[in-house]
């Protein structure tokens, strides 16, 4: 694997992670499905399938920021309101 390869596989998982952080109380599939997106992509562009695999890839790697985002401000917003219970 090349290293831009390997860049463009992490960098997205990193945004997700940091996006995601420790909260557990919202539904995060939405981010989860994005993130399957970003990974079959990068396996097409594995696989030989370059224009199909980027597409795929750059696809998700927009819809994760855009449902990490939602998924971060949904649950500061449980933090911040106190709809977390102390056990989560």
């Amino acid at each position: 694997m090349t290293r831009t390869a390997r860049f463009l596989l992490i960098a997205p998982a990193f945004l997700v992670a940091v996006s995601v952080g420790s909260a557990g109380a919202a539904d995060k599939t939405k981010v989860d499905a994005a993130t399957k997106r970003v990974q079959t992509g990068a396996q097409q562009i594995g696989g030989g399938q370059v224009g199909n695999g980027f597409k795929e890839m750059f696809a998700g790697i927009g819809h994760t920021i855009v449902e990490g985002a939602k998924f971060s401000g949904n649950t500061m917003g449980e933090f911040f309101s106190g709809k977390k219970s102390a056990s989560n």
